[in-house]
Parts: C-alpha cells; structure tokens; sequence
C-alpha cells in the first residue's frame, strides 16, 4: 500500500503542474513573456528550491527531451505542409542550413578572438547556439497569423536548421579526438545525418502516407495512434541508418499535413496536443538542470548576456541578413525574420552535449547557453509582436474556435474543398454568385470565427475560410481560383 500512496503523491504532484503550465499561458499573454520562457525559470526556481528535482541524470533528459522534439517537429512539418514548404523551399534550406552553419562558425571565431575560448570548445558553443527552436517559434507565432511568408520561413527555419544543429554536434564530437582523420570523420557524419535523414523522411513519409491511405482501421481511435507510433518508427528508423531522426520526422509530417486523410481534424488536434505536452516536458526538466547559484558564481551571467546581444544585434543579423538579400520579400519582412530567429530547448539540449563531451569548462559553457536563451525567449521572444508592428508585419492574434458543426462520411466525399481565401487569390475578388457561375459553390463561409450568412451579392475577404463544393472534374480549376496569383 505504501507504493500506492507514493504513486498517488506523484501523480498529484506531477497534475497540479500540468495544470499550472497550462494555465501558464493565460499568464504568458498578460506579461507579453513566451510561455516557454516561464517553464524553464519557474523550473529552475523550483529545483534550487528542492533540489531533489534535479535528480534526473543528463542522459535521462536528453531522452525525454528527445521525445518530446519528435513530437514537436512532426507535429511542425504538419502545420507548414507540402504546399507552403514548396513556395518557400530556397528561403528555408538556404536560412536553415547554410546560415545556421554560419552562424556556428562566427560565434566560434568571436568566442575564440574576444573570449579565449579554445576551438573545439568555441565550435561546441557556437553550434549549441546557432540553430533556432521549434517549440519557441510555434509557441510564439502558433497563436498569431501573419501574412506572407514571414510566418512560414521562420517556422521552417526553426524545423530545419535544428537536425542541422545537432548533425553538427555529431559530427564535432566525432571529431573531438583531434587530427585529420577525426575531422574527416566528423565531416563525413554531418553529411551522412542530413542525407540519410532526407531520404529516410522521404520514403517513411510516403509509406506512412499510403499506410493511412489505403488500410482502413476498424477504431476511430486508432487513427491517430497509427500516425503517431509512424512517426516514432520514422525517428527510429533514421537514427538507426546513421541519419537524423529529427529530420525524417519533420518531412515525414510536411508530406502528410496537405493530403486528404480520413480523420485529419482528429490527427491534427491529436498530435497539437502532444506537441504542447512536449513543449511543457522539454523546458520543465531542461530547466530542472540548471543552477541559478552557478549562472551567478561562475561568471556565465555576464558573459552569456554579452554573446546573446552580440549574437542578436551582430552575428545573425549580418551572416543570416547576406542570405535573405536576394529573397523577394520586403525590408521589413527581412528585418524580421532576423529579430525572430529565437532559442529554446534545441540549443539547451545540445547544451547537455556540451556537459557530457569532457572538455574544458563544460559547466560554464552550458550555464551560458542557458543565459542566452533565457535572453532569446524572454527579450526577443516578448518584443516580436511589438517589433512585428513597428515593421509593419501583419500579425493578428488567432481566436480560440472549441465549437464546430460538419458532417461525417464513410467515403472520401468528391469535389468537396476547405480553403482560406488568399489576399492576392482571384477568389479574394469575387462574390459567391460570381464563384457559382464558374461552377464553385459556396457552402459555408466563416468570418472572424463567425458563420456568414450568404446570398449571391456576397463578396469574399482575405482570410475567410470557405467550404466549396464542385464538380470532381474541375478540382484543379476551383484550386487555382484560391491559390495566390504570381
């Protein structure tokens, strides 16, 4: 019986905190601090209060945390899609890897010429704090809509360049034994993590993909745990092949989020869910590890202020502006995108790398990745609305919709379409009965989250989500009527 009580203290435990980080969000809104941000000091209070909380080994939280990034990332490609990725593909890749590899090497050079820091270590650091994060970035923007493809660079930013980041501690720590053989072999696993990563995201993307599409399940339920359980045999899959799991997982959820799946609504809020739940895991126990006493004792406050301004106002701004100049966006969405490129767990994660690869001064290396990312999510991450309106940046804050109305079908219904009216789309100038003659009908059409009463006078905005129904043979003319004109 005393084993039942214990369980029931933890559980007890472990459901008022849930409760209190999910809570966390109405506070997060009201002092304009991301809730990230919040997890990880609430975290580190609570351990430097009852230090028993910090009892976890590292390896123990890179695993969680590990788990809780698949969730994240999967739950990440599924939210930008096919469609969006595509568009942008040449921002993203050209963003994710080559200026996070550019970002890794400035700091290094600025932590060895200003700080003193020896190479290898320099690299360790540079690559903990070059990639930016997921969690942050879906948190920040996930509750906001803006316009363009702003949103969608810096979320795809935030998907790639993090397989990046950690291919890139492989291949340091495979290297960390010295000569040029090990830098051979370091070089050779960043690229191998990448490839073996793409193709293994590809192909468990479209199996998964066709596994959902053609074999039915008797459960309603069981839907969504087949999507979930593809996804962590896709990480594994990868991991074990030598590849980044973490990036086979993110394409393997851009391939799924634009296709037709029978219970997508249910997949979709399912794996939201777990990816929020991740979010809360990831930064609660990162923040478990670290020691506010020692931030303070050992110097890394000071230091790690200094290289989160340098690399927010210089580093970024200069290495990761030279790739956004030939982008065809404007200024002010260019400025942007380099103010939100924010740190979260990723660089804490790599971070606890750092702690386990024995070099020198590994303590005080990790305790100034956690200052700045501290730095990122709280400064940067609280100043994005409020910069995004100085830029002029379309950002609207995205209204909680918990009522729905719709119908069932035991077949995928043909020529039945869900589409948000585009600013530049051909639709966005038209009006119901100008759709009709054209042989799109207007079904449904919400508004602010509200349903609009239609007759035939009644003009589309931007931003409108409509439910058509058309002939299946003019699917293709009916998408290109929603689709942005060049």
């Amino acid at each position: 019986m005393d084993d039942v009580v214990t369980l029931g203290y933890f559980l007890l435990v472990v459901g008022i905190g849930l409760s209190f980080a999910v809570l966390s969000n109405r506070v997060s809104a009201w002092i304009r601090v991301p809730a990230p941000a919040l997890f990880l000091v609430v975290a580190a209070i609570a351990s430097e209060i009852f230090p028993a909380l910090g009892g976890l080994s590292v390896e123990n939280v890179q695993r969680i945390v590990t788990v809780a990034l698949i969730l994240i990332l999967f739950d990440g490609g599924m939210h930008i899609g096919r469609r969006r990725f595509r568009e942008n593909a040449s921002s993203i890749l050209s963003i994710g890897v080559l200026g996070t590899l550019l970002t890794a090497g400035a700091l290094a050079v600025l932590l060895n010429l200003v700080f003193g820091v020896d190479w290898l270590p320099a690299l360790m650091l540079g690559t903990a704090l070059a990639p930016t994060d997921p969690a942050v970035v879906f948190s920040v923007l996930g509750q906001r809509e803006i316009q363009g493809r702003t949103g969608t660079i810096l979320e795809g930013e935030s998907g790639a360049n993090d397989p990046v980041g950690i291919a890139m501690m492989a291949g340091l720590l495979a290297a960390g034994a010295g000569g040029a053989s090990a830098v051979t072999h370091g070089i050779v696993e960043f690229v191998l993590q990448l490839g073996v990563g793409a193709i293994v995201g590809v192909v468990g993307g479209w199996l998964l993909l066709t596994f959902v599409q053609r074999v039915p399940l008797r459960s309603d339920a069981l839907h969504v745990i087949r999507t979930l359980a593809g996804a962590c045999a896709i990480y594994g899959l990868a991991t074990i092949a030598h590849g980044s799991g973490f990036l086979a997982v993110f394409i393997a959820g851009i391939m799924l989020a634009d296709v037709a799946l029978p219970f997508k609504g249910e997949i979709e809020r399912f794996h939201s869910a777990l990816a929020s739940l991740g979010e809360i895991v990831a930064f609660t126990l990162l923040g478990f590890m670290i020691s506010i006493s020692a931030l303070i004792t050992e110097g890394a406050l000071l230091a790690g202020f200094i290289i989160a301004i340098l690399l927010a106002i210089v580093v970024r701004p200069i290495f990761v502006g030279m790739i956004t100049l030939p982008l065809h966006i404007r200024k002010g969405e260019k400025i942007f995108i380099l103010w939100a490129g924010l740190k979260g767990a990723v660089p804490i994660l790599l971070g606890t790398f750092i702690l386990t690869s024995g070099v020198t001064g590994a303590h005080r290396l990790f305790d100034i990745v956690v200052v700045v990312v501290l730095f990122s999510v709280v400064v940067q991450g609280g100043l994005v609305p409020t910069v995004a309106n100085k830029l002029g940046i379309p950002m609207t804050v995205l209204e909680s919709e918990p009522w729905a109305g719709g119908m069932r079908f035991r077949k995928k219904p043909q020529g039945l379409l869900s589409y948000r009216v585009d600013r530049d789309s051909e639709a966005a100038k038209s009006t119901v009965g100008e759709l009709a003659d054209r042989h799109i009908w207007v079904s449904m059409l919400r508004r602010d989250g509200q349903l609009v009463p239609m007759t035939i006078e009644t003009r589309l905005a931007p931003g409108d989500d409509v439910l058509v129904t058309t002939d299946p043979q003019r699917v293709a003319e009916a998408a290109e009527m929603f689709d942005t004109q060049d």
